[in-house]
């Protein structure tokens, strides 16, 4: 048995991405990491082009916070250059880059096991 938390992390970048394929989005990679020190949970490019950096973020409860206020300035800078370098290595035709949240976390008032995902985008607008 691994460690709760990784294994929680691995299920909801699972959910993630199959969430992204049904609404139509071509998933490129996962937990890309970069010469440049980042690591991007999913890369994918968007229904309308756009290649997308995604960091996923899970909560088992609210007890910890919100699963997206754990993203701070620098992990979006790291998630950037992994972005860029990804894009130039690749021949991947796309109308642009973007960083975007996905949060993972229990659906209140939903089955039990049940959980919300919803996608943040463009969180690293400057």
């Amino acid at each position: 048995m691994g460690d709760p938390r990784h294994d929680l992390g691995l299920r909801a970048e699972q959910a993630a991405a199959a969430w992204l394929e049904r609404c139509g989005w071509w998933i490129l990679a996962r937990r890309q990491r970069s010469p440049h020190g980042g690591e991007v949970d999913i890369l994918a490019l968007d229904p309308d082009g756009v290649l997308v950096a995604l960091e996923v973020r899970a909560r088992r409860s609210e007890r910890a916070g919100q699963a997206g206020e754990s993203v701070d300035a620098r992990r979006v800078t790291r998630m950037r250059r992994t972005l860029a370098a990804f894009a130039a290595t690749r021949e991947t035709r796309h109308a642009g880059l973007r960083v975007d949240l996905v949060t993972v976390e229990p659906m209140h008032g939903g089955p039990a096991g049940a959980w919300c995902v919803r996608r943040v985008p463009d969180i690293g607008a400057e």
